[in-house]
């Protein structure tokens, strides 16, 4: 064992060990012996992953491209629709596999996506409305956000190990504190007056976080969404240093080999993937009167359906 170095003044650092590697080490063998406890998430995530993986590569990709064009078309319009088609069909040809590779990276996005929301909105909605909370988790979100990313994957990958699994925690992790932010943004954007006509006709707080507050934020909300995405899809290559499949992975994968071809393929394809999903999202933060139209329902291939139903 090394002896210890006597304290020096001048140079305080070299003597002083606080023990945080060996508390990290720790950490490691907690994770190992404790291996049961972690399971049950684990295998959350790898159904759901699987899941929307399967049924995203289960569709024939002709049916999966006229469906992004509904909905980019219901959501932002006939350009974007048009767009998103162009895009999309580029994106096949680009390789035999890239349309499977897109679809993979598509369902590891979806799924930080909505997990991310799913733990992203509740907070954001709390932080907006409580002080004291926000001041607690904003240095938090913070050092969530200041944190390299790759940073990231240690600590993941030594409590649940290498796969989508890890991929996808670590994207959250990483793509989670706009979607808050935002949401506390909305939240305390809302005019008081609005909510105080509201509580004065009797409404109970859930009627006003849900028929007033949040319809007001809907739209700073949608804004953290599209952070979110965006943010999810620029982990998709630093998460593939640790298995996780799809096009991030053909990119790390051409950078080992030097394969100019393959990282082309994996490059423009996330490229792509970003601007059709920035594409839909912006277009689903407009409102009806951007749109030309009240409801949402009242334009895109909806509306057009039902005025020919209404004309039959």
């Amino acid at each position: 064992m090394a002896e210890d170095k006597q304290f020096d003044i001048l140079d305080p650092f070299s003597s002083v060990d606080l023990g945080i590697a060996d508390s990290a080490d720790g950490v490691k063998g907690w994770a190992i012996a404790n291996r049961e406890v972690i399971q049950p998430v684990k295998r959350f995530f790898n159904e759901m992953i699987v899941g929307i993986d399967t049924a995203l590569n289960a569709v024939p990709p002709s049916i999966m491209l006229l469906l992004l064009v509904l909905i980019a078309w219901q959501a932002a319009g006939r350009r974007v629709a048009i767009l998103v088609g162009v895009l999309m069909a580029a994106l096949g040809f680009l390789a035999p596999n890239a349309w499977g590779l897109a679809m993979t990276t598509l369902a590891i996005v979806v799924s930080a996506v909505l997990l991310s929301f799913v733990i992203g909105l509740p907070l954001g909605v709390i932080a907006g409305k409580n002080d004291r909370f926000e001041a607690v988790i904003r240095p938090v979100l913070d050092t969530m956000q200041t944190i390299p990313a790759f940073v990231y994957l240690v600590p993941v990958v030594m409590l649940i190990g290498i796969g989508n699994v890890s991929g996808v925690i670590v994207t959250i992790i990483f793509a989670l504190p706009p979607l808050i932010r935002l949401t506390s943004l909305g939240i305390r954007g809302v005019n008081p007056s609005i909510v105080e006509a509201a509580r004065a006709f009797g409404a109970n707080p859930a009627q006003i976080l849900f028929k007033v507050e949040l319809p007001l934020a809907t739209n700073t909300i949608l804004a953290g969404v599209n952070q979110t995405i965006m943010l999810s899809l620029s982990m998709v290559v630093i998460a593939s240093m640790i298995s996780v499949k799809g096009l991030g992975n053909e990119v790390l994968r051409a950078m080992g080999r030097l394969d100019a071809g393959k990282a082309l393929v994996g490059g423009l394809g996330i490229v792509i993937l970003a601007i059709v999903l920035d594409r839909i999202t912006q277009g689903m933060g407009q409102s009806g009167r951007d749109r030309g139209h009240r409801h949402w329902w009242q334009g895109g291939p909806v509306g057009l359906l039902l005025r020919l139903v209404g004309k039959a």
